[in-house]
């Protein structure tokens, strides 16, 4: 078989290149357009708040913040941010495009983007992280039901692990940007890249809009109330405000941890800290991807398991770290299951709303799924700045993650109950 060579009997490099394109255009090409597209936007989307999510802490630590200042910041953006995403739930339950709440959000986005460029005053930053949230409220619901909406025929969960890589692909890049920019002091650039991720989002929806959000699921009961489909998603939201405050804590808190250093532990430069979390997300990219497709063929219940006892795992492997000269190593082993909690959560428990949910009243349930992402991030940044400012290392913040993660496996059965039922 001949492929093509370079004169001694090997195949030539561009050979081989044009096979790798030609099977990666193959494996691209098996998913439906609006799903690419989709999977485009999001890309670009994480891209750009890459940075801003993991390394707005390390900007205004470096302005003389305290760590408490920060976290009321991080929560006042959460908690505008439930009411943004109640709106954007409104919106998509009237049947308007997918698009629409993602244009608002970048909008309200690159408006936070400017006035944290230069802010290095409390009001300024609060300002600007209030405009953050409005933009997260109104983005969020909205991408997570265009997934089972563009994904069709497919299946939806694969659809999620699609669409979660590319989050997680962008939100790494953003961050390794960051890095880099904090590495030439110049982390406050990591604003600029966010507004132009914005403009290439918006460019990329007006020359192809999203779908719109369906007004009635086709199931034959447009009326069911609210009553007769929340409490089988209860223990579902309950579990989630427990898993999303890792991906807050792992924003807020642990770059705060890791500049500050631990009992034993060293403080690290700017820098390390930002690689550090840039190494986490680059593991989440890896895996993510083939976590999501293999938890796809399995009931929701197993994904939902094996992301709390990873969170409990790398949780407990951050506080044991301030207890040596040696733990950045163990940070850097906290990582690996932190990765695989997140890759194991994020799509599985998004799949699970879908479940556990009535089409017809898609955009409120992600709405409510969303918010245990705003609450956590709330509620979170809070505490852990509390904790931190009060201990001066992680210990005890850690410690008690750990334990809450392991307390609520006891929140599955229920779960698996419902999502058999419905299936």
């Amino acid at each position: 078989m001949s492929l093509g060579t370079d004169g001694q009997g090997l195949a030539a490099p561009q050979t081989w290149i044009r096979l790798a394109q030609s099977r990666g255009r193959l494996w691209w090409d098996q998913f439906p357009p609006p799903l690419r597209q989709l999977t485009l936007i999001r890309l670009v989307a994480s891209f750009g708040a890459g940075g801003i999510l993991y390394l707005t802490p390390m900007v205004f630590n470096r302005a003389g913040f305290s760590a408490s200042d920060v976290g009321l910041g991080l929560a006042l953006s959460a908690l505008i941010g439930t009411v943004a995403r109640f709106i954007s739930g409104a919106l998509l339950d009237r049947g308007l495009s997918c698009g629409l709440p993602v244009i608002l959000a970048g909008l309200s986005g690159v408006g936070g983007d400017a006035i944290l460029l230069g802010a290095d005053q409390r009001p300024g930053f609060i300002a600007g992280q209030l405009l953050i949230g409005v933009a997260g409220g109104l983005y969020w619901p909205a991408v997570e039901l265009a997934v089972p909406i563009c994904a069709t025929p497919l299946p939806s969960a694969r659809g999620y692990a699609l669409v979660r890589s590319a989050d997680a692909a962008g939100i790494a890049c953003g961050t390794l940007v960051g890095a880099g920019l904090a590495a030439v002091g110049q982390l406050r650039g990591i604003y600029l890249v966010d507004v132009a991720a914005v403009l290439v989002l918006i460019s990329l929806l007006l020359r192809r809009p999203l779908p719109p959000a369906p007004r009635d699921g086709g199931d034959g009961d447009p009326g069911l109330a609210l009553g007769q489909w929340l409490p089988a998603l209860l223990p579902l939201l309950a579990l989630s405000l427990v898993a999303t405050a890792i991906p807050a804590l792992l924003q807020s808190a642990l770059p705060l941890d890791l500049v500050r250093g631990g009992l034993e532990r060293g403080a690290q430069p700017d820098a390390i800290g930002a690689l550090l979390i840039g190494i986490q997300l680059g593991l989440l990219l890896l895996i993510q991807w083939p976590v999501g497709q293999a938890l796809a063929r399995r009931p929701v219940a197993v994904g939902l398991g094996l992301s709390l006892g990873c969170f409990a795992l790398g949780a407990g492997l951050l506080a044991l770290s301030a207890l040596s000269d040696l733990g950045l190593g163990v940070v850097l082993l906290a990582l690996v299951p932190l990765a695989l909690g997140e890759a194991a959560f994020l799509p599985t428990a998004t799949e699970a709303v879908v479940e556990l949910s009535p089409t017809q009243h898609g955009g409120l349930a992600m709405a409510l799924f969303s918010q245990c992402f705003a609450l956590s991030a709330f509620v979170s940044p809070l505490l852990a700045g509390g904790l931190l400012d009060h201990h001066g290392h992680g210990v005890m913040l850690w410690s008690l993650v750990a334990v809450i993660c392991g307390l609520s496996l006891a929140l599955l059965p229920p779960i698996r109950r419902q999502a058999s039922r419905r299936s």
